[in-house]
């Protein structure tokens, strides 16, 4: 693969553009070129139900699902595809099917039969999945790809003569033996991966498909879809295929949605993304409306008349393809450290302040740190060449934001602020430059969660406030939830946690819960919640410890990747796990509320 210095994923860094892409069509949904930003779901019921899997699909169908994917592990399950197709069709909905494919090949030969698009995830379609370490030579990994070619070259012909849409899908947690000993488990593999299988899909003239590159990181997720798309630009104006865009894993609740509006929205904020699926431990009919918020909210900025176009753009001071926090010098407010290797830190506003001062002893872990009317912040707008040159100019470093009314995106604001600005001097990150916040939480969310969340994965900011929630605790919760979720400040126990589908071995929002009730005290843990295998031991790489579906009512419990206990019931897993952590000396006792 060419240097990443010579790639670029974005035509302008600081004005959005959306990537032009070909067409993929999916059944009779059009994704990419000028069709709205679809939004989709996938059915948690069981594929052999397909009673379930009709009704789940036309409740998803009602609340704006455009696109809806089923699990089939099996060929024989595969076969009900044809019932629940059926089902849906009979009822007067027209929404397409995608078939999701993990390690069997008939199973998709069976689907593509009855199903509008099949999803196949290259590192498991036909590549081994053992975690083997192994030095191939070049004979040994070419034999490799020649019997992944045989067995994927099938459903490519089939889509092609039924005319089915395919996506293909690469997943952080699933890379194969053959890829992860050559690239490493990096965004370098995940994106030779899939590229694999676009080749052979071209050169047998098969061009209705389109990519994702999914991990529970968003960090790696990001890195991952901006490396895809800047080697689809250097391979070619041909190579212009659609792009679906998830977080995998992410989880539930706050975290969740932040985790997803991190990762997708940032990428939707640089053009990148004609599909999208949120990826809750919910039932998925809760999916829906997060999506659509999502993409509406950054529709509703980057497209905002407010904003003006950044002249004499600057080259950005980071690498886009590689995450380093920038490192400014080290400066103190009220006690408060901030700049290289300081904890980013938590401002909120006077009013704010004052609101919480009766109860700042019960705010626990989200307790308000700076109130920036007292932290002598220096507010500019970055284009104003005198501001940033007389802030260039002191010999010691001052903490530096964005002028509330500035009109520019705030992520493309920073973005030209970091570029100007001394590398010396932090910076403190706003999500919005209106004060004024509004009464809707869930947009408030989604916005704070994609400007300052991005900013954060590039490395960007050293101190963070959000002023578009007006709730006081709200908005602090919001802010540590954002620092917890890019990776920059670790205060409550980390959980990675896959929605259901049919695959899942066991509830996992029950047991997720569970595992929250016992577990939520310890910070700085990192608990992997999967309901089987598929993607598992990948996406635990960063877990410290792993519960994960090995068979119907059967659990086994993992110590980063590697599974070390097997096989335990269901009711006695969560217990089982609390001791796997006490093991490896990991546990302490929650405090006592007092």
């Amino acid at each position: 693969m060419p240097s990443t210095a010579l790639l670029r994923y974005c035509p302008d860094l600081y004005h959005y553009q959306r990537r032009e892409t070909r067409v993929c069509m999916v059944g009779n949904i059009g994704i990419g070129g000028s069709n709205p930003i679809r939004v989709q779901s996938m059915l948690t019921s069981d594929t052999r139900d397909a009673e379930a899997c009709v009704k789940e699909a036309l409740e998803l169908a009602a609340v704006g699902c455009e696109i809806v994917r089923v699990t089939a592990q099996t060929r024989v399950i595969a076969e009900n595809l044809q019932h629940i197709r059926d089902g849906i069709r009979l009822a007067g909905c027209d929404v397409p099917l995608v078939a999701d494919i993990h390690f069997k090949p008939d199973a998709a030969m069976e689907a593509v039969k009855w199903v509008e698009k099949v999803r196949v995830n290259p590192g498991n379609y036909a590549d081994k999945k053992k975690f083997a370490v192994k030095e191939y030579t070049d004979e040994q990994y070419a034999e490799e790809v020649a019997y992944m070619e045989e067995q994927f070259v099938p459903l490519v012909l089939d889509c092609q003569r039924l005319g089915r849409a395919m996506r293909i899908g690469t997943n952080h947690g699933s890379l194969s033996d053959r890829i992860m000993n050559r690239h490493g488990d990096t965004p370098h593999g995940m994106v030779e991966s899939a590229l694999e299988f676009a080749r052979i899909a071209r050169a047998h003239d098969y061009h209705n498909f389109l990519f994702s590159m999914k991990a529970s990181n968003p960090k790696v997720m990001i890195e991952a879809y901006r490396l895809l798309v800047a080697h689809l630009n250097a391979l070619g104006s041909d190579w212009n295929y659609p792009i679906h865009l998830g977080v995998t894993e992410a989880g539930d609740g706050e975290d969740g949605r932040i985790k997803s509006a991190i990762g997708i929205g940032s990428l939707l904020a640089d053009g990148i993304g004609d599909t999208v699926r949120v990826s809750l431990t919910e039932d998925a009919i809760h999916e829906i409306p997060v999506a659509r918020a999502l993409v509406a909210s950054i529709q509703s900025q980057v497209l905002s008349d407010q904003y003006l176009v950044i002249s004499q753009t600057p080259q950005v001071s980071y690498d886009p393809f590689s995450y380093s926090r920038r490192a400014p010098e080290r400066l103190s407010i009220n006690g408060i450290d901030l700049g290289r290797g300081a904890t980013a830190a938590v401002f909120t506003s006077r009013t704010k302040w004052d609101a919480l001062a009766h109860k700042l002893d019960k705010l626990g872990d989200y307790k308000p740190e700076i109130v920036i009317e007292d932290s002598a912040v220096i507010a500019l707008d970055p284009r104003d060449d005198a501001a940033v040159q007389s802030v260039n100019a002191s010999a010691e470093a001052r903490l530096v934001t964005i002028a509330d009314g500035t009109a520019l995106h705030p992520i493309h604001a920073y973005r030209l602020l970091a570029a100007r600005l001394d590398p010396k001097h932090p910076i403190l990150l706003k999500d919005t430059f209106d004060s004024k916040g509004n009464e809707d939480f869930l947009n408030n969310l989604l916005r704070a969660a994609t400007n300052i969340g991005s900013l954060l994965c590039d490395g960007i900011g050293d101190a963070v406030i959000v002023q578009g929630e007006s709730s006081p605790g709200q908005s602090l919760r919001v802010s540590y939830n954002i620092l917890q979720a890019a990776g920059v400040r670790i205060f409550k126990t980390d959980y990675v946690a896959c929605p259901s589908c049919g695959r899942t071995l066991f509830n996992l929002q029950n047991t997720t819960q569970k595992i929250r009730a016992s577990t939520g005290h310890l910070k700085g843990v990192r608990i992997a919640v999967m309901g089987c295998i598929v993607n598992g031991p990948g996406e635990m790489a960063d877990a410290d410890f792993g519960y994960v579906g090995g068979a119907p009512g059967k659990i086994n419990l993992y110590v980063s990747k590697t599974a070390v206990k097997f096989n335990i019931p269901e009711e006695e897993a969560v217990e089982r796990l609390v001791d796997l952590i006490k093991e490896h000396n990991r546990w302490f006792e929650a405090p006592v509320a007092v």
